[in-house]
Protein backbone atom coordinates (compact mmCIF):
# COMPACT_ATOMS: atom_id res chain seq x y z
CA UNK A 1 0.00 0.00 0.00
CA UNK A 2 2.33 2.51 1.05
CA UNK A 3 4.42 1.62 -2.90
CA UNK A 4 0.85 2.49 -3.94
CA UNK A 5 0.79 6.19 -2.17
CA UNK A 6 4.29 6.88 -3.37
CA UNK A 7 3.51 6.13 -7.10
CA UNK A 8 0.59 8.38 -6.74
CA UNK A 9 2.78 10.60 -5.40
CA UNK A 10 5.10 10.46 -7.94
CA UNK A 11 2.34 10.55 -10.96
CA UNK A 12 0.79 13.93 -9.45
CA UNK A 13 4.46 15.42 -9.45
CA UNK A 14 4.88 14.09 -13.30
CA UNK A 15 1.73 15.71 -13.82
CA UNK A 16 1.77 19.08 -12.05
CA UNK A 17 5.34 19.03 -14.44
CA UNK A 18 3.78 18.29 -17.49
CA UNK A 19 0.79 21.15 -16.73
CA UNK A 20 3.22 23.49 -16.22
CA UNK A 21 5.41 22.85 -19.43
CA UNK A 22 1.77 22.28 -20.86
CA UNK A 23 1.56 26.32 -19.93
CA UNK A 24 4.28 27.48 -21.09
CA UNK A 25 4.21 26.21 -24.21
CA UNK A 26 1.00 27.07 -24.90
CA UNK A 27 -1.09 24.31 -23.53
CA UNK A 28 -3.31 24.76 -20.96
CA UNK A 29 -4.75 23.29 -18.12
CA UNK A 30 -7.67 20.50 -19.09
CA UNK A 31 -10.62 21.20 -17.38
CA UNK A 32 -12.09 17.87 -19.16
CA UNK A 33 -13.31 16.09 -16.34
CA UNK A 34 -13.58 12.95 -18.83
CA UNK A 35 -10.56 12.94 -20.24
CA UNK A 36 -8.67 13.69 -17.03
CA UNK A 37 -10.59 10.95 -15.04
CA UNK A 38 -10.13 8.40 -18.32
CA UNK A 39 -6.34 9.20 -17.86
CA UNK A 40 -6.33 8.88 -14.25
CA UNK A 41 -8.50 5.61 -13.85
CA UNK A 42 -5.81 3.96 -16.53
CA UNK A 43 -2.83 4.88 -14.74
CA UNK A 44 -4.44 3.29 -11.28
CA UNK A 45 -4.87 0.26 -13.35
CA UNK A 46 -1.65 -0.10 -14.35
CA UNK A 47 -0.08 0.33 -11.13
CA UNK A 48 -2.83 -2.20 -9.65
CA UNK A 49 -2.13 -4.80 -12.32
CA UNK A 50 1.51 -4.13 -11.90
CA UNK A 51 2.02 -4.15 -8.26
CA UNK A 52 -0.93 -5.44 -6.82
CA UNK A 53 -1.21 -8.71 -9.22
CA UNK A 54 1.62 -9.99 -7.40
CA UNK A 55 -0.14 -8.95 -3.81
CA UNK A 56 -3.19 -10.44 -4.93
CA UNK A 57 -1.98 -12.94 -6.58
CA UNK A 58 0.12 -14.43 -3.27
CA UNK A 59 -3.25 -13.60 -1.15
CA UNK A 60 -5.47 -15.64 -3.71
CA UNK A 61 -2.88 -18.39 -3.70
CA UNK A 62 -2.27 -18.86 0.53
CA UNK A 63 -6.38 -18.71 0.31
CA UNK A 64 -7.14 -21.55 -2.49
CA UNK A 65 -4.70 -23.54 -0.19
CA UNK A 66 -5.92 -22.68 2.82
CA UNK A 67 -9.32 -23.75 1.34
CA UNK A 68 -8.07 -27.05 -0.01
CA UNK A 69 -6.01 -27.56 3.22
CA UNK A 70 -9.30 -27.94 4.82
CA UNK A 71 -11.42 -29.76 2.20
CA UNK A 72 -9.01 -32.27 2.60
CA UNK A 73 -8.92 -31.89 7.08
CA UNK A 74 -12.64 -32.28 6.01
CA UNK A 75 -12.84 -35.24 3.63
CA UNK A 76 -10.31 -36.75 6.62
CA UNK A 77 -12.53 -36.27 9.45
CA UNK A 78 -15.62 -37.66 7.19
CA UNK A 79 -13.84 -40.52 6.26
CA UNK A 80 -12.49 -40.75 10.19
CA UNK A 81 -16.34 -40.52 11.23
CA UNK A 82 -17.34 -43.27 8.50
CA UNK A 83 -14.83 -45.72 10.08
CA UNK A 84 -15.74 -44.82 13.63
CA UNK A 85 -19.18 -44.79 12.55
CA UNK A 86 -18.63 -48.38 11.03
CA UNK A 87 -17.19 -49.89 13.73
CA UNK A 88 -19.48 -48.56 16.42
CA UNK A 89 -22.23 -49.97 14.18
CA UNK A 90 -20.63 -53.25 14.45
CA UNK A 91 -20.29 -52.80 18.30
CA UNK A 92 -23.93 -51.72 18.68
CA UNK A 93 -24.21 -55.25 16.21
CA UNK A 94 -22.59 -57.73 18.59
CA UNK A 95 -23.89 -56.05 21.82
CA UNK A 96 -27.59 -56.69 20.55
CA UNK A 97 -26.31 -60.46 19.61
CA UNK A 98 -24.70 -60.56 23.02
CA UNK A 99 -28.04 -59.36 24.51
CA UNK A 100 -30.14 -61.95 22.57
CA UNK A 101 -27.81 -64.77 23.90
CA UNK A 102 -28.13 -63.52 27.48
CA UNK A 103 -31.96 -63.58 27.13
CA UNK A 104 -32.00 -67.03 25.51
CA UNK A 105 -29.66 -68.44 28.10
CA UNK A 106 -31.46 -66.55 30.91
CA UNK A 107 -35.13 -67.98 29.74
CA UNK A 108 -33.76 -71.14 29.30
CA UNK A 109 -32.57 -71.28 33.13
CA UNK A 110 -35.71 -70.32 33.66
CA UNK A 111 -37.59 -73.13 32.53
CA UNK A 112 -34.97 -75.51 33.78
CA UNK A 113 -35.48 -73.71 37.13
CA UNK A 114 -39.12 -73.91 37.09
CA UNK A 115 -39.04 -77.09 36.46
CA UNK A 116 -37.05 -78.26 39.07
CA UNK A 117 -39.41 -76.47 41.74
CA UNK A 118 -42.38 -78.28 40.58
CA UNK A 119 -40.12 -81.74 40.58
CA UNK A 120 -39.25 -80.29 43.62
CA UNK A 121 -42.90 -79.67 44.90
CA UNK A 122 -43.79 -83.01 43.73
CA UNK A 123 -41.91 -84.90 45.70
CA UNK A 124 -42.85 -82.71 48.66
CA UNK A 125 -46.15 -83.45 48.04
CA UNK A 126 -45.58 -86.83 47.58
CA UNK A 127 -43.85 -87.39 50.99
CA UNK A 128 -46.30 -85.25 52.63
CA UNK A 129 -49.17 -87.10 51.93
CA UNK A 130 -46.93 -90.71 52.80
CA UNK A 131 -46.34 -89.33 56.03
CA UNK A 132 -49.95 -88.09 56.49
CA UNK A 133 -51.00 -91.61 55.62
CA UNK A 134 -48.03 -93.17 58.38
CA UNK A 135 -49.74 -90.26 61.00
CA UNK A 136 -53.11 -91.78 59.77
CA UNK A 137 -52.59 -95.27 60.07
CA UNK A 138 -50.63 -94.92 63.48
CA UNK A 139 -53.67 -92.63 64.97
CA UNK A 140 -55.66 -95.89 63.50
CA UNK A 141 -54.05 -98.33 65.18
CA UNK A 142 -53.55 -96.75 68.53
CA UNK A 143 -57.27 -96.31 68.05
CA UNK A 144 -57.60 -99.17 67.66
CA UNK A 145 -55.59 -100.72 70.30
CA UNK A 146 -57.42 -98.70 72.85
CA UNK A 147 -61.04 -99.81 71.82
CA UNK A 148 -59.63 -103.61 71.79
CA UNK A 149 -58.10 -102.73 75.30
CA UNK A 150 -61.59 -101.38 76.57
CA UNK A 151 -63.01 -104.34 74.76
CA UNK A 152 -61.24 -106.37 76.59
CA UNK A 153 -61.50 -105.05 79.81
CA UNK A 154 -65.03 -104.80 79.80
CA UNK A 155 -65.25 -108.55 78.32
CA UNK A 156 -63.02 -109.42 81.85
CA UNK A 157 -65.55 -106.88 83.56
CA UNK A 158 -68.43 -108.92 82.64
CA UNK A 159 -66.56 -112.25 82.75
CA UNK A 160 -65.66 -111.74 86.34
CA UNK A 161 -69.16 -110.20 87.34
CA UNK A 162 -70.41 -113.55 85.68
CA UNK A 163 -68.28 -115.59 87.55
CA UNK A 164 -68.81 -113.85 90.79
CA UNK A 165 -72.61 -114.49 89.83
CA UNK A 166 -71.85 -118.06 89.37
CA UNK A 167 -72.21 -119.78 86.70
CA UNK A 168 -75.66 -121.91 85.71
CA UNK A 169 -75.25 -125.58 85.10
CA UNK A 170 -76.74 -125.15 81.97
CA UNK A 171 -74.09 -122.19 80.93
CA UNK A 172 -71.15 -124.30 82.53
CA UNK A 173 -72.32 -127.46 80.19
CA UNK A 174 -72.65 -125.68 77.09
CA UNK A 175 -69.39 -123.30 77.86
CA UNK A 176 -67.29 -127.03 78.52
CA UNK A 177 -68.90 -128.64 75.60
CA UNK A 178 -68.02 -125.62 73.47
CA UNK A 179 -64.61 -125.71 74.66
CA UNK A 180 -64.38 -129.44 74.20
CA UNK A 181 -65.24 -129.22 70.34
CA UNK A 182 -63.13 -126.21 69.48
CA UNK A 183 -59.62 -128.23 71.10
CA UNK A 184 -60.80 -131.20 69.16
CA UNK A 185 -61.20 -129.24 65.83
Amino acid sequence: MGTFLILMAEASAVGSELVEEASHEGFGLNTDIFDTNLINLAIIIVVLFVFGRKALGSKLKERREKIEAAIKAAEKRTQDAQTALADQQKKLAQAQAEAERIKQAAQENAGKAKESILAQAAVDVERMKQTAAADLNTERDKAINQLRQRVVAQALEKVESQLRGGIADDAQHTLVDRSIAQLGS
